[in-house]
């Protein structure tokens, strides 16, 4: 799966889902995944799963062992290995992580917005920031404003 074409590929983006120790995750993520997969919304790259021990340890795991519950295909995505992630990328996921609890690093391209950047990259522009609102940042600012009005 390393056919990463820099020069036609979307903007390229990773997030560190953490789960809890106390609760099996259900698996429901997994299945909108797919979907958004299967619209072309994004193409998943890399998806490992890994948990860190009580000991601070960090080890990978199989996504069978994270231990989801429900009627999921945990084989979706287990061809999905570029080598974008290395060892030292999974120990950096596993230092924010609460012992005892696992998690999923997903690295994934944009694909929607593939045409936009290839055609900004034609004309010579380059993306130089980027940046993600959280939500708690938005309720914020909205509660806010609704207790100035």
């Amino acid at each position: 799966m390393n056919d990463i074409d820099p020069e036609d590929s979307g903007p390229i983006d990773y997030l560190v889902v953490e789960f809890p120790a106390d609760r099996r995750p259900d698996g429901s993520a997994l299945a909108i995944l797919r979907e958004l997969v299967e619209q072309g919304t994004v193409r998943v790259l890399d998806l490992v799963f890994l948990r860190k021990e009580t000991d601070g340890s960090v080890v990978a795991i199989d996504v069978v062992d994270v231990g989801l519950v429900g009627d999921i295909d945990v084989s979706l995505f287990a061809e999905a290995s570029t080598g974008l992630l290395d060892l030292t990328d999974i120990a950096d996921a596993g230092s924010v992580l609460e012992p005892g609890a696992s998690a999923a690093v997903l690295v994934y391209e944009n694909t929607w917005a593939a045409p936009l950047a290839t055609a900004l990259r034609r004309t010579g522009a380059q993306l130089v920031a980027s940046g993600r609102i959280p939500v708690q940042g938005i309720l914020a600012s909205l509660d806010a404003l609704e207790a100035r009005n």
